[in-house]
C-alpha cells in the first residue's frame, strides 16, 4: 500500500496526487557550485537556549529531588508533611534568621521538638518534584544541615513507593551538638524502580534540633558530579553538539518586576548563601498555574558555564538591562541609578575571564574552576523595546566597549520579527552599529515556509543576526495545544535552510523553550520532553541536531535553474563544504505531500567518490515522539552511489535530506 501524507492545508492536493505514484518525473537538476566560498558559517551557527520554564531546571536538569530543601518558598512547609501527630503546637515551628546578613540568602530553617518519640512515630515527608524518580540499584546521596543542643535524636531516611512500601533507606549520624550548623550524610541503594516516590524522614528521641538544606541526589548525575545535572537531558544537549549556549533566559531574565529579576550573583558561591525567587512562571499564565515553582539557583551562573564548557558550547549570558518584563510590569531604574546594573554585567566578564588575582576572578577560582571560561558575547536586556530600552543600551554598550573593545553584545529587537515595534529597533540598532540584533519569532509553520529567503536581501556587512528564539507553533502562539509534530519541524527546517544560506547575517540560531516537564509545563511545543525517570528529543529536535552536526564551515551555492531553492516545488534547499573534513552538505527540504526525484551535480570538486552518506527524516505531519514511542520520528542512514560528479536524489514527501560527499 502506497504510504500517504496528508495536513490540514493541502488534503486537496493530498486527493489530487493518492490516485498518481505520488512521484514526479526528475525534475531539473540542482547545481552544488562547491568552489564558489560564498561565506564563512560561524562555528556558533546552531545553538541551544536554555529558560528555567516547564521546570526547566529545578525539578528538571538540575538533579536536586527534594522540593523546597532549605524551607524559603513563600508558603515554608510547601512540599512537605508531617507524619505522625506532634504532641504540641510548635513542634514543627519554621524560624527565621533575618536580619542576621549572615544568612541573607537563606534565613529560614525548622525547629523540631520531639517528646520521647520512637522509631516510625513523628517525622517528615517530602513530596519532590511531581514525586521523585528513582531507580533500581542506583546509590541517593542525602545530606542535612543541623544543630543541637544534646546528641539525644537519632533520624533515619527512606524512600517510598507512592503505596508506601520502603525503596530503601540509612541511618544519619547527627551527633554533633553546639550552635554552628553542622551536615549530616547518608547514602543508600534503591531497591525498584518507581517515578512516584518520596522521602521520609523520621526521627527517634528527646529534645530539638534545627533542619536546613535537607537534599537528595542520585549518584548518576552528568560526570557524576555531586549535587550535579540530570546526565540524560545533558546527553540530549551534548549530542547535538551545540556551538553555544544561552542562559539563564528569556523572560526569567527581567522578572515580572525588578525585584524578581535575575541577579546573578546570587547564584554563585555555597549553595546554602544563594538565595531563592519565585519562578515567573509560577503565576505568568492562569491556564497554567504552578504555585510551586520557585528558583533555588542550585543550577547557577558558576554551573551554566561549566556545562558550556562540558558540551564545547560557547556561553552567551543574558543580563538585566534595567527593565523588567514590559508585558506584566514594564519597571524601569531610572538611569541616574543603572550603575550597579552596569556593573553587574561588567564583573560578569571578570568571573568569566579574569585571572585570579582579580575580585570575581578568584571567587570563580574558589568555585573550583581557576582557568577563565573565555566569555566573548553576552546580550544586553531581552525581548526589551522602545526608547526606555536604547537609553539603557547604550549606556551598557559605551561601558563594556571601553573596557572589552572587542566583546560582542547582543542587543534585543523586541518579541516579532516585523511591525512598528520591530522597525524602529531595527533601524535604531543598526545606526548604532550594534554587534548582533537578536530577533524572535514564534509563528504558524506557514510563515517558516514563507520566510526562508527573510535574509536573502540583508546586508552582509551589517549588524549581525542572533535568531535567539523560534518554534513553529501548530496552533498559535501561547495555546495549549501546539504540539511538537512533524509539520511545524519541516517548516522549521526549511527555514533554517534560509538562515545557513545566509550564515553572513545569521551568525547564530536556537530553538525555544527547550525542556518541558510533562507534568509541570507553562509552555509547549518544547525540544525535549522529560518526566521523573525519562526523556525524548521531538521532531524538532532532531531537526536542530541534524543542521548542528552537519554544520560545515563555509556557505557555497546550491542552484536550480541558477535560483535560489527557496519555496518553488516546495523545495528549500542550503549546501556548504566542511574544510576540516573535506566534505561537501547538502541539505533539502521537501515540504511537499509528493515524492521528488532531482539530479544533483557537484561542480567545482576535483574528484568525488563512488558513494556518498544520506540522512533522512521524514513522517506524516501530524506525527510526533513520545515517551512511549520517542524515535518515531527519527533520521535514518544509508549510502547512496555517484556516478562522476552526479548523483540520483529521491525526496520522500515531507523529508529533511542531508547528504555528505567526500572530495578527494
Amino acid at each position: 500500500m502506497k504510504r500517504l501524507y496528508c495536513n490540514v492545508a493541502a488534503v486537496a492536493v493530498c486527493l489530487l496526487t493518492a490516485t498518481m505514484d505520488g512521484r514526479s518525473q526528475t525534475g531539473d537538476a540542482l547545481v552544488v557550485k562547491a568552489n564558489e566560498i560564498k561565506s564563512p558559517i560561524q562555528p556558533t551557527m546552531w545553538g541551544i537556549f536554555f529558560e528555567d520554564i516547564n521546570m526547566g531546571a529545578d525539578g528538571g536538569l538540575y538533579a536536586e529531588l527534594v522540593k523546597n530543601r532549605s524551607f524559603e518558598f513563600q508558603r515554608p512547609m510547601m512540599g512537605w508533611k508531617v507524619l505522625g501527630k506532634p504532641k504540641t503546637e510548635g513542634d514543627f515551628l519554621v524560624e527565621n534568621r533575618r536580619p542576621n546578613p549572615l544568612n541573607a540568602g537563606n534565613p529560614r530553617f525548622l525547629h523540631v521538638t520531639l517528646h520521647e518519640a520512637t522509631k516510625g512515630s513523628i517525622g517528615l515527608n517530602n513530596e519532590g518534584f511531581k514525586g521523585m524518580g528513582i531507580k533500581n540499584g542506583l546509590r541517593y546521596d542525602f545530606s542535612i544541615s543541623y544543630r543541637q543542643p544534646a546528641p539525644n535524636i537519632k533520624m533515619w531516611v527512606e524512600l517510598v513507593k507512592a503505596n508506601g512500601e520502603s525503596l530503601g533507606s540509612g541511618q544519619l549520624a547527627t551527633t554533633a551538638t553546639g550552635d554552628n550548623w553542622k551536615k549530616a550524610t547518608v547514602s543508600f541503594r534503591a531497591t525498584a524502580t518507581e517515578p512516584k516516590a518520596s522521602l521520609n524522614i523520621w526521627f527517634e528521641g528527646d529534645g530539638a534540633i534545627d533542619l536546613d538544606m535537607i537534599s537528595l541526589f542520585p549518584e548518576d548525575t552528568w560526570k557524576n558530579r555531586p549535587g550535579g545535572m540530570r546526565a540524560d537531558m545533558i546527553q540530549l544537549l551534548a549530542d547535538m553538539k551545540p556551538g553555544f549556549i544561552r542562559f539563564p533566559g528569556g523572560c526569567i531574565v527581567e522578572g515580572f518586576d525588578l525585584s524578581q529579576r535575575y541577579q546573578w550573583k546570587k547564584t554563585i558561591g555555597p549553595l546554602e548563601e544563594r538565595e531563592l525567587v519565585i519562578n515567573r512562571w509560577n503565576f505568568e499564565f492562569a491556564h497554567r498555574p504552578s504555585p510551586d515553582y520557585f528558583q533555588t539557583f542550585g543550577l547557577g551562573f558558576f554551573e551554566y558555564f561549566q556545562l558550556a564548557e562540558d558540551i564545547g558550547a560557547e556561553p552567551l549570558p543574558i543580563l538585566n538591562c534595567g527593565m523588567a518584563c514590559q508585558f506584566n510590569t514594564a519597571e524601569v531604574v531610572p538611569l541616574d541609578q543603572l550603575d550597579p546594573y552596569v556593573q553587574d554585567a561588567l564583573d560578569l566578564i571578570e568571573f568569566a575571564n579574569g585571572d585570579t588575582g582579580t575580585k570575581w576572578g578568584k571567587r570563580r577560582a574558589d568555585m573550583g574552576h581557576p582557568a577563565p571560561f573565555n566569555l566573548k558575547m553576552m546580550g544586553v536586556g531581552n525581548e526589551n523595546w522602545g526608547p526606555q530600552y536604547l537609553e539603557r543600551l547604550r549606556i551598557f554598550t559605551k561601558a563594556i566597549k571601553s573596557k572589552y573593545p572587542d566583546f560582542k553584545l547582543v542587543n534585543s529587537s523586541g518579541t516579532d520579527p516585523n511591525g512598528d515595534r520591530f522597525d524602529y529597533l531595527n533601524k535604531e540598532l543598526r545606526g548604532m552599529k550594534a554587534d548582533i540584533i537578536d530577533e524572535h519569532y514564534y509563528r504558524r509553520p506557514e510563515w517558516f515556509l514563507q520566510n526562508a529567503a527573510r535574509y536573502d536581501n540583508y546586508d552582509p556587512n551589517g549588524s549581525k543576526i542572533f535568531a535567539g528564539e523560534y518554534a513553529a507553533q501548530s496552533d498559535r502562539t501561547v495555546s495549549v495545544n501546539n504540539k511538537n509534530n512533524w509539520q511545524t519541524a519541516i517548516a522549521e527546517a526549511a527555514f533554517m535552510t534560509g538562515m545557513e544560506r545566509n550564515a553572513g547575517v545569521v551568525v547564530m540560531a536556537s530553538y525555544a523553550p527547550l525542556f518541558a516537564n510533562a507534568e509541570g509545563w507553562q509552555w509547549t511545543p518544547d525540544l525535549i520532553w522529560v518526566d521523573n525517570l525519562r526523556s525524548y528529543g521531538t521532531p524538532n529536535y532532531y531537526v536542530q541536531k541534524l543542521f548542528s552536526t552537519n554544520k560545515g564551515t563555509h556557505v557555497v551555492p546550491v542552484l536550480r535553474n541558477n535560483e535560489t531553492i527557496a519555496g518553488k516545488d516546495s523545495l528549500y534547499a542550503s549546501a556548504a563544504i566542511d574544510k576540516a573534513t573535506n566534505e561537501v552538505i547538502l541539505k533539502i527540504v521537501n515540504a511537499s505531500g509528493k515524492a521528488q526525484s532531482h539530479a544533483v551535480q557537484i561542480s567545482g570538486a576535483k574528484k568525488l567518490p563512488s558513494n556518498a552518506r544520506l540522512s533522512v527524516l521524514t513522517a506524516n505531519p501530524a506525527d510526533v515522539n513520545s515517551f512511549a514511542s520517542p524515535t518515531q520520528v527519527a533520521p535514518t542512514d544509508t549510502q547512496i552511489s555517484l556516478k562522476g560528479n552526479q548523483l540520483s536524489l529521491s525526496l520522500e514527501p515531507y523529508s529533511l535530506n542531508v547528504v555528505r560527499i567526500k572530495m578527494m
